[in-house]
């Protein structure tokens, strides 16, 4: 199947590391950009506008206005030109361009003609999507309009970075609780044989007559009480809110296996539906409610997936096996995606490995941009985790992901 080379920007890999930083759920930010997509189609008179992220293989729709919908191949989107640009990107007949004339969203509804897009650019000038406007009508854009377009999606990159702020915060203060439930761990083992201790002596003081160190004795066992007591107070509140601070919802913030699961199958379901490939996540049930932190772990497997679906012909299976590996020396989180695809050499296997890949076409003619498995392999490695791959050409490759918990 022929097709014209996808365009990419020279500088991919910084791309796409600089969208991993923001550690997005791209299913999750609807309602954070709804009044700024409503606001740039109706600043600039048209019927459709969307809020574009694009990764490796696939452009996330995180918002929209006037068209339901969450995502789509990259070398289908007309947005993937659009963050080769410094400035924007305008089509004003979709239909009498050979690039996009045969694309569903020209021939089939909702039919759009006209395109206008303006790059979603980092402070470091890298280029991690696009906010667009449609219609099925041409139009003609005034300065002005074009002006407030450009406000809209500085905003937008401004309302991400501090979405990325506040993960943060909420990260650290999930550390500091997570250190303070060691604490109280820590100190209730020596401060109870203290006590025992102090009871003892105590008890045997009568006879001595050591009225001195009897009362010495006493205050310890009163003060290490009291210690004990505000140790099994903090367990006790960890028991009934969770490992965040009080102020933070637990249930609304808490990552763990049956969420990474939902939101894998959310994500993904529709690439595998789009393809006819079975698509399966599995958990481990007795650990699937132990919270972590999902620190880029939505793009270490995302990219997996698509790219096993990438390579894995219709009828086939990407299967997933998430596990929560619970060792006292090395607590890892495991991640397993195997599918049924074309296989891998055991030199492309090195390649990958040691970041030296090159790029190649899917089985149902996707474009290969040689740069999803690159970012896994440096975002593994970034968060001190080991990468796996087992593969035997013909029938399949399982990528295997280790990474080390704070638990």
């Amino acid at each position: 199947m022929s097709h014209t080379a996808p365009p990419v920007p020279i500088n991919e890999m910084e791309r796409l590391l600089s969208l991993s930083e923001f550690d997005i759920d791209y299913s999750d930010h609807y309602e954070t950009f709804k009044d700024l997509a409503k606001l740039a189609a109706k600043v600039t008179g048209t019927k459709i506008s969307l809020v574009n992220l694009i990764d490796s293989l696939t452009q996330w729709t995180i918002s929209n206005y006037g068209l339901d919908l969450d995502q789509m191949l990259r070398e289908d989107s007309v947005c993937q030109y659009t963050i080769m640009e410094t400035d924007h990107f305008e089509i004003d007949d979709l239909s009498l361009d050979d690039r996009f004339k045969n694309k569903f969203y020209v021939t089939g509804d909702p039919k759009v003609r006209y395109y206008y897009g303006i790059p979603l650019k980092t402070s470091t000038g890298l280029n991690i999507g696009a906010l667009c406007v449609l219609d099925q009508e041409q139009k003609s854009l005034d300065p002005e309009k074009i002006e407030l377009l450009k406000i809209i999606a500085d905003e937008i990159v401004a309302r991400l970075k501090t979405y990325k702020v506040m993960e943060g915060l909420k990260s650290k203060l999930l550390e500091a609780k997570q250190t303070q439930k060691k604490v109280a761990h820590d100190i209730r083992g020596p401060l109870g044989g203290i006590v025992g201790l102090a009871q003892i002596i105590r008890d045997q003081g009568d006879s001595n007559q050591m009225d001195e160190v009897l009362e010495f004795i006493n205050l310890i066992h009163k003060s290490g009480n009291s210690i004990l007591d505000l140790a099994e107070e903090i367990l006790e509140s960890h028991k009934e809110k969770g490992p965040v601070a009080p102020s933070v919802n637990a249930k609304e913030n808490e990552f763990n296996l049956a969420v990474f699961k939902d939101k894998l199958e959310k994500l993904y379901g529709p690439q595998a539906k789009h393809k006819n490939v079975s698509f399966n996540v599995f958990t481990t049930p007795l650990t699937e409610k132990v919270p972590f932190a999902k620190n880029k772990l939505l793009q270490i497997t995302g990219n997996l997936i698509s790219n096993s679906m990438k390579f894995t012909p219709e009828g086939g299976e990407v299967r997933v096996d998430l596990r929560l590996i619970i060792d006292p020396n090395w607590p890892a989180l495991q991640i397993l995606v195997k599918d049924t695809g074309v296989g891998m050499s055991q030199e492309a296997i090195t390649a990958i490995l040691s970041g030296t890949a090159s790029s190649t076409e899917g089985t149902g003619g996707e474009q290969g941009f040689g740069f999803g498995l690159a970012l896994v392999k440096h975002l593994v490695d970034s968060l001190e985790g080991t990468m796996n791959i087992t593969s035997e050409p013909g029938k399949g490759t399982t990528f295997e992901i280790n990474l080390p918990q704070n638990m």
